[in-house]
């Protein structure tokens, strides 16, 4: 009896050790398709995207996060987490509308994501004029609205004190003029015109073939296609081969009161009415 016990226990040891690899393999498999779920998914289908800035007030506010589709424009090797250069040109390629809010790596370094609306397609001719947004030499319809009101918050702060006002509730807003553009396509949207700014006037930009021209729905403090393209400033004319994905869906978003170590805090700073917003 006891040869046998002395002659199990190895037996035992080495079937315990096979088992506990098996497992291993078996998660390290578990965990190489996920990443390639997720790649796929990131890459082709959708992706989550948060807004930084406030270029594109009021239909973006800082602390916002939205899901992004990738297949409408195609793909490049922009639509590939890192950018990684394993798609030539770009594939199924198609040219957005008018009015899209989209994604796209900024130039001229390529590497950043911006988020700025589709102004103008090839062969248009943009210019500003004290304020008003023209295509092709007619004017886009810019009609007066209310005031956008946001509170504010570690996510929101006053472009200027003159834009503050007291809630009912004592809390300070920003209450900034709003007007309504319609696109010769019928889209509409709503932009912020803060002041007369240095990029109220305008040259005529004729957008080239394979470009699009992006412009920030605030547009007195966006740094887009009417500003040469320089880093860490304007992005000039943006080629249609950076496109990542056009927005589609706002997710969550946050004023930036919250505190990890309160989770309460995660309620409260929510912004729940902004959650589920289609473009």
């Amino acid at each position: 009896m006891s040869d046998t016990q002395i002659d199990d226990a190895p037996k035992g040891d080495a079937r315990r050790k096979a088992e506990k690899e098996s497992e291993t393999r078996e998660f390290m498999v578990f965990l190489t398709k996920l990443a390639i779920f997720v790649f796929i998914l990131r890459s082709f289908i959708m992706a989550p995207f948060s807004i930084p800035s406030e270029s594109m007030l009021p239909r973006l506010l800082v602390g916002d996060y939205l899901l992004v589709a990738k297949w409408p424009y195609g793909y490049s090797r922009y639509s590939l987490p890192f950018s990684l250069p394993l798609i030539p040109g770009r594939v199924f390629a198609a040219q957005p509308e008018r009015g899209d809010v989209a994604v796209f790596k900024a130039p001229p370094n390529n590497d950043v994501d911006y988020i700025k609306r589709v102004i103008g397609l090839p062969g248009d001719m943009i210019q500003m004029r004290q304020g008003q947004l023209f295509i092709n030499d007619k004017p886009v319809p810019k009609v007066r609205v209310a005031d956008m009101v946001v509170a504010e918050s570690p996510n929101t702060i006053c472009f200027d004190q003159k834009f503050e006002r007291t809630g009912k509730d004592g809390a300070l807003e920003c209450h900034y003029p709003r007007y309504r553009e319609t696109l010769p396509n019928g889209r509409s949207y709503y932009v912020l015109d803060l002041m007369d700014g240095s990029a109220d006037s305008t040259e005529i930009y004729t957008v080239p073939e394979g470009h699009v021209f992006m412009m920030g729905d605030n547009r007195d403090n966006s740094m887009d296609s009417r500003f040469p393209a320089q880093e860490g400033a304007g992005i000039g004319i943006v080629p249609q081969e950076n496109l990542v994905g056009r927005a589609v869906l706002s997710v969550f978003s946050t004023d930036g009161s919250a505190s990890w170590l309160l989770p309460w805090t995660w309620f409260t700073a929510a912004r729940w009415d902004r959650m589920g917003e289609t473009f």
